[in-house]
This record gives structure tokens, C-alpha cells and sequence, in this order.
């Protein structure tokens, strides 16, 4: 968990895509996002989407509840974790939720992990002493082989489609896969096998013969992606929130929320991290249910969207 730190600045996640890039300025498209999709050039859209789907009981019932009450547009999902198959059944019963994979080289908590899905060898570089994924991201940076990376990057794809789920879209967990070159590259290269689109922020792209077409032609880029920090006190939370969203410009936003009951399972999961832990994810859950946010949302003139929603605007020959 403590990767997450470094992994964020303020209230937004900037992936690392910088260095597998040239260092050649993009020109700016003839339109925005939001004008491909239809809507008028000062739009602000909005993916509000809830990460670590699968990652325990307690997770999923909140994510499920918020998908089915529309506080939520979209969630990634910790193939890796035990309670994947509870997803995929629910993700059965709902074919339509916007659902992508949180591709995950960690196991971040420190009495509850996971291991590989890929059937790794024992002294796999991906693998700590006691068989599970690293706990932290660092040793992942030291130690991982791309080609170890890209064989768990696929095999947790491959699970999910098996599983018959419908794959919107690729991020990353904890933001290890995008904290060097190789390991971004991996990322990208996963992207491209499946034709799955990355999440991406404006620039973290640029045009270069190494970016793959399928990236560089017409991707969805988000203008920021945005969640809340460590040191906001509970009673604070919403206005955290209205802080962080009302000076947004015009653009296309995924604000990330981490969505769980409070209680006696991941309270021992989380025991020793209070942030992204047990109460922390009350809290978010507390406020994407919260109708005084709801309404900020609309008298902000927010329009919310998915990953779905986004797609419409890549080329036919994309997903």
C-alpha cells in the first residue's frame, strides 16, 4: 500500500509513461473527446469508477450496490484475488456493467494476499519467499522479468474472458506496472494484445514509431484522473471531494473511488493501514451514496459516462 504514496500527486494519479516515450509534442486533435462523442466543446465528463473489485465479500457488496443504484459509471477488477468468482457471477447476471481489469503485480496487505494466476515457477521473479505476489511495488521494480509480467498480465485477462466477462478497458493496481519503462511497456503491450484500451491521462502519450497504432490513433485520454489523499478527516470527506472537482476545466475525468462496508472482514484485512483501509472505503461508499453529492454532480453540469460510453468515440476497428 505505501506505493500508492508514491503513485500519487495530490489528488491525481499520473502514470509514468514518460520515459518509453520520444519527447515529441502531440498536436492537439481537431476535437475533444467530449465533441467525438457529441457533446458540446465545454463539457466536463465524468467516470466515476471504483477500483479493487473481487478484492473481498465486503468489496463486491458495495460495488455491486452502487452499480445497481448508478452511483458508480465503472469498476475495474483484481482478477487475482479469491473472490474473483463472485464477480464473475454477478458480471453474468449484469452484462452491461462497465467493468475492466485492475492488472495487479502486488499483494498489498499485509495479513491478507494473493498469489499469481499465471502458473508461476517457484523461484518466479513476480513471487516473494511465501509464494505470494510482492507486498510492495519496489520489488516488483527490482526483481520482475517482462516476460514473467506479461504472462500474469495475460493469464489474468485471459480468466476474466473466460469467466465470460465483458472487458472495457485495462488500469492498474497500486500503479506498479506503469513505474518504469519496461514495466510500461508490458502494460501497453497487454493493451494491444487484447485491443483493450489503457487508461491513459493527457500526457502520458505522445506520438512515437514505438507507440503502437492501436494506442495512437484516436485513444481515450483522460484530461486528469483524480481520488482523494491520506489526511482528510471523515468529517471533511465531502468537501474534499467538491474541492477536488469544481475548478475542473472542460474535459474528460475518471475520479477513482474504493468502495467497502466497514466491517469485521476487511477491518482485519486492513488492520495495520488505515488509508485505502476499512474506513476509508466507508467513507466513499458513504458519499457516491450521499443525494447531496449526487445533486452537486448535476449542478456542476457533470455528465457521467463509462468506459462504454468513451469507446464510442475510438475508430470501428476498435472495441
Amino acid at each position: 500500500m505505501l506505493r500508492r504514496l508514491a503513485c500519487l500527486t495530490l489528488a491525481v494519479f499520473v502514470f509514468s509513461l514518460a520515459p518509453l516515450l520520444a519527447q515529441q509534442s502531440t498536436p492537439a486533435p481537431s476535437k475533444t473527446l467530449a465533441q467525438r462523442l457529441g457533446y458540446p466543446a465545454d463539457s466536463r465528463l465524468l467516470v466515476i469508477h471504483a477500483d479493487d473489485f473481487a478484492m473481498m465479500h465486503t468489496v463486491d457488496t458495495a460495488i455491486e450496490e452502487a452499480f445497481e443504484k448508478h452511483w458508480i459509471t465503472s469498476a475495474s477488477i483484481l482478477v487475482p484475488c479469491p473472490w474473483f468468482p463472485e464477480v464473475a457471477q454477478w458480471a453474468k447476471a449484469h452484462p452491461d456493467a462497465d467493468l475492466g481489469i485492475h492488472l495487479a503485480l502486488n499483494a498489498d496487505w499485509t495479513s491478507y494476499r494473493w498469489s499469481a494466476v499465471s502458473p508461476q515457477a517457484q523461484n518466479s521473479s513476480l513471487l516473494d519467499a511465501d509464494g505470494y505476489l510482492p507486498l510492495l511495488a519496489k520489488d516488483v521494480d527490482a526483481r520482475a522479468k517482462m516476460s514473467d509480467v506479461l504472462t500474469e498480465t495475460h493469464a489474468q485477462v485471459d480468466k476474466a474472458l473466460a469467466a465470460g466477462i465483458h472487458i472495457t478497458h485495462i488500469d492498474t493496481h497500486m500503479g506498479t506496472i506503469v513505474s518504469t519503462p519496461d514495466l510500461t511497456k508490458t502494460y501497453l503491450e497487454t493493451a494491444v494484445s487484447y485491443k483493450l484500451p489503457p487508461l491513459l491521462m493527457r500526457g502520458d502519450w505522445q506520438q512515437s514509431p514505438d507507440l503502437p497504432l492501436f494506442i495512437k490513433n484516436d485513444p481515450i485520454v483522460f484530461d486528469g484522473v483524480l481520488q482523494i489523499t491520506p489526511g482528510v478527516p471523515q468529517s471533511q470527506w465531502l468537501d474534499a471531494y467538491k474541492k477536488m472537482l469544481r475548478p475542473l476545466p472542460a474535459g474528460t475525468y475518471q475520479l477513482i473511488v474504493h468502495l467497502a462496508h466497514n466491517d469485521a472482514e476487511i477491518q482485519g484485512a486492513t488492520f495495520d493501514h488505515p488509508d485505502w483501509g476499512a474506513q476509508w472505503r466507508q467513507n466513499d461508499l458513504d458519499l457516491v451514496s450521499n443525494p447531496e453529492f449526487q445533486k452537486f454532480l448535476s449542478d456542476q453540469h457533470f455528465i457521467l459516462v463509462s468506459w462504454k460510453d468513451l469507446a464510442k468515440a475510438l475508430p470501428q476497428s476498435q472495441p
